[in-house]
């Protein structure tokens, strides 16, 4: 089936600074084109987790949403990291700046995650004007689902070897990995273990 990678803090604990718990905003960037999919059922106990220990989750479907791609004009380093294309992406810009914790949930298509989660991770090009620094400390985790035997055979393994790069370069973490075998709609729930996963993750990154 699949399995869960949590590197760090785990549901046990809590984080607290001077006395009082500190609430975590956790953004969910579903790149799924269903809206009831696997990646996203999975995203959803997820963010249920981290609810429950206490974080404010926020999910973006990026497929209802108009992005363009990044057409490389380089106007961003003399904007302050504003992108001049007009589309959806300056609503989205300010919610990957102001979270803790980024999830990125998509199925597998063609050995990878899906192009409308590509176009948003490359229009990230706009925070160079910025120098980067807003993922520097941030965490990342990743749900995927792919209709194949397993992470290696239906490419989920590029995805995950993608993000870990990513996140070297950003200065950021990869703090879990949740993934399976699943591809007809409603396969997610008929495995406990991988909801119980999906739903352990959230509480990880609320916590950690």
């Amino acid at each position: 089936m699949g399995r869960i990678w949590l590197l760090g803090t785990h549901p046990g604990s809590l984080m607290e600074k001077k006395g009082k718990r500190m609430t975590k905003k956790i953004l969910i960037l579903n790149g799924s084109p269903r809206e009831k999919g696997n990646s996203a059922t999975l995203s959803s106990q997820a963010a249920a987790g981290a609810v429950a220990a206490g974080a404010e989750v926020e999910t973006l479907f990026l497929h209802r949403l108009n992005i363009n791609p990044c057409d490389a004009c380089d106007s961003c380093l003399n904007t302050s990291g504003e992108c001049v294309i007009q589309d959806d992406m300056p609503g989205v810009y300010p919610k990957i700046a102001q979270a803790d914790v980024i999830v990125l949930a998509s199925p597998v298509y063609w050995f990878t995650y899906s192009a409308q989660l590509k176009l948003c991770i490359d229009r990230w090009y706009a925070f160079q004007g910025v120098g980067w620094d807003v993922f520097k400390g941030k965490k990342f985790a990743l749900v995927l689902a792919y209709g194949d035997e397993d992470l290696e055979s239906s490419g989920g393994i590029n995805a995950v070897h993608t993000v870990q790069t990513m996140c070297r370069f950003l200065k950021a973490d990869l703090a879990g990995v949740v993934h399976g075998s699943l591809s007809a709609i409603g396969d997610a729930q008929k495995h406990p273990e991988l909801m119980k996963q999906a739903f352990e993750l959230g509480q990880a990154l609320a916590v950690g």
